[in-house]
């Protein structure tokens, strides 16, 4: 019998449904259905499989030797969550409307990040397709939605999944995704997923009742026990999860992937399981082209490196580097993982030239080198951000970067991100200027679970002075309160309340669409300098007299004199013109004002202009004679 998967429940016939199980530690196994029992067949390397006369619906369990009856470690569903029964999917009653979208490429996009739970209040796919237009018109591309395998509890950000092939039952039916990502393709969004391919949860995970191969219990993270991919028995542990990755790129037509801390993923095989997840989906995703995105805390350029040259092939990595050094330049704190960074313009004209700031240094925060050589990579690999859910929910009470700044640099500051040429990164809300929160939440396990989940989170949080002193920790949100995940939910009429907020971000994104220099990134080369303690330049190289300038200034009014930085000349013939500032009224600044003439530069406090160059009206000036 020819199965689409070589795990889980498939329905082969109008009433047949094909079960395929790796249940090593059993000696027979049967699946338990409305209180009857039907027994598989066992196969070679502790596989069990057999065919039952049900269809889409039914609820089972797989039961282990005559005893116990656990959930389906492939579970398409969980309609009562990670601890109930599973349920039999038909993947083939969507009926598709996307067969014309070709997928994405990486250059090009506007990621935004977002948390389905706390997007609407509802919560749910069906209430996110609503709001699928809003986010198209203010200039997003690629949607990278939060982990939604499914866990326990009524709320969690989903980094805790132990059902990898079931989307939580918390957003809705497998259906209501399906919908979300076609409609999101009919708008030209592309969708792709964060995965957790480093650890299982610690509730609701029953891996270890069908074999005790899954987890390596002598190498652990910071999250619990690593997964087994290069020991005993590794073999059907990287055939589930490399179908795991097959199966959102068919069965839910997901435009690729965001792969969580592959640091702490450990494997010496030949070929690095994320870069064989990344080689299956490309794949599976035959004409279409996908896109892969890795996080890693240790910078492991390679990641984006062809396999020829020993690299895993992904598209992309998120860069922390240039959220550490702009949050230090924004709030002047750079305590803990922070420590490292400056915030001074060099910083950023660095990460504009080469992406990563740390690429084998020693890094005193961890006492060790940090980073592996970078030169070289386009700049688009780099995916760069003011927020995400880590970094806004690292603040003691989740507080948006925004808040923690002033106005005029955050103008500046969202330039800068917008308008570099790296891939920028929004997390939800940013694009209105969102006021909530964003905390860490999770109503996994029981009570002593739950305790320890809020003192690790408390402990964690302490490596900031600013976070650590009895008084504020009391103050701290607790993450297994309701309240705590309710606060989270984003207020979508700031929308129009924080209007100049909404104005800059479309903007800049249109800006960076449009222009004729921007969107090509960094093809034609860039350059920049350092213009004072808190200004400087990057400039964009183009022919045909089509240079842009990009003028950063995070301090105090600055009048350029001298100034003696050849970055600063036009072209041949040329003289600059403003494109745009982030001090138009428009967005709340105090009114855009001159910076370029034949006498003078002058650089408006706490702003950026993007400037470009026009051909002469009239004669350049002549110097007097002295």
């Amino acid at each position: 019998m020819q199965r689409r998967y070589p795990i889980g429940a498939e329905i082969i016939s109008q009433n047949e449904t094909h079960f395929r199980v790796w249940a090593p530690k059993a000696d027979k196994l049967a699946v338990v259905l409305e209180e009857r029992t039907h027994p598989l067949t066992s196969e070679d390397d502790g596989y069990f499989s057999g065919t039952v006369n049900c269809t889409a619906g039914a609820r089972y369990k797989f039961q282990i030797n005559d005893g116990d009856a656990f959930p389906d470690p492939a579970s398409r569903f969980q309609p009562d969550g990670p601890h109930g029964a599973s349920c039999v999917i038909d993947p083939f009653s969507f009926k598709w409307t996307d067969g014309n979208w070709r997928g994405v490429k990486l250059a090009g996009q506007i990621i935004y990040e977002m948390h389905i739970g706390t997007f609407t209040p509802e919560g749910t796919w069906r209430a996110a397709i609503d709001k699928l237009p809003d986010l198209k018109e203010s200039g997003m591309t690629l949607l990278e939605v939060m982990p939604i395998a499914d866990f326990p509890g009524r709320f969690g950000w989903g980094y805790d999944g132990v059902n990898l092939f079931a989307s939580t039952r918390l957003y809705g039916t497998p259906e209501g995704l399906r919908a979300f990502v076609d409609r999101a393709h009919a708008l030209g969004l592309g969708v792709i997923l964060d995965v957790v391919y480093n650890h299982f949860g610690p509730d609701g995970n029953y891996l270890g009742s069908f074999s005790n191969d899954y987890l390596c219990r002598d190498k652990e993270n910071e999250w619990g026990d690593a997964i087994n991919f290069d020991r005993k028995n590794c073999g059907p542990v990287r055939e589930f999860f490399i179908t795991n990755g097959r199966y959102w790129i068919e069965e839910f037509h997901f435009d690729g992937f965001r792969f969580d801390a592959t640091q702490c993923i450990f494997d010496r095989s030949e070929e690095f399981i994320i870069g064989a997840i990344g080689r299956a989906a490309r794949e599976a995703a035959v004409e279409r082209s996908i896109v892969l995105i890795a996080e890693s805390e240790t910078q492991e350029a390679k990641m984006v490196r062809p396999r020829n040259e020993g690299g895993d092939d992904l598209d992309g990595l998120w860069n922390d580097d240039w959220h550490h050094a702009a949050f230090v330049a924004l709030t002047g704190r750079n305590e803990a993982y922070y420590s490292d960074y400056t915030g001074r313009p060099q910083e950023f004209i660095s990460t504009a030239k080469y992406g990563y700031l740390f690429q084998g240094q020693s890094y005193s925060w961890q006492e060790a080198p940090r980073g592996h050589p970078a030169f070289g990579l386009k700049a688009e690999a780099f995916v760069s951000f003011l927020e995400n859910h880590d970094q806004v929910s690292n603040s003691a009470t989740g507080d948006r970067l925004r808040l923690q700044t002033s106005p005029g640099r955050y103008r500046a500051m969202t330039a800068l991100l917008l308008l570099g040429p790296w891939t920028p990164l929004l997390f939800q809300g940013e694009e209105f200027g969102a006021s909530t929160p964003f905390r860490y939440f999770s109503e996994a396990g029981d009570d002593k679970l739950r305790e320890a989940v809020k003192k690790g989170r408390f402990e964690f949080l302490a490596q900031f002075p600013s976070a650590a002193s009895s008084e504020v920790q009391a103050r701290l949100p607790v993450p297994y309160e309701i309240e705590t995940f309710n606060r989270c939910k984003l207020d979508w009429s700031e929308r129009e309340t924080n209007r100049a907020l909404s104005d800059l971000h479309r903007d800049l994104i249109k800006l960076r669409h449009e222009d004729s220099r921007l969107r090509l990134q960094m093809q034609g080369g860039i350059d920049g300098a350092v213009l004072g303690s808190h200004s400087f330049l990057l400039r964009y190289f183009a022919e045909q007299n089509d240079d842009r300038l990009l003028l950063v200034n995070l301090g105090r009014r600055k009048d350029l004199t001298p100034a003696s930085e050849p970055l600063l000349a036009p072209p041949s013939n040329c003289e600059w013109e403003i494109l745009w500032s982030s001090e138009s009224q428009r967005y709340g600044g105090s009114g855009v004002v001159g910076v370029a003439t034949d006498e003078k530069w002058l650089l408006p406090a706490e702003a950026a202009v993007l400037l470009r160059p026009r051909q002469r009206t009239k004669p350049r000036k002549q110097p007097k004679r002295r």
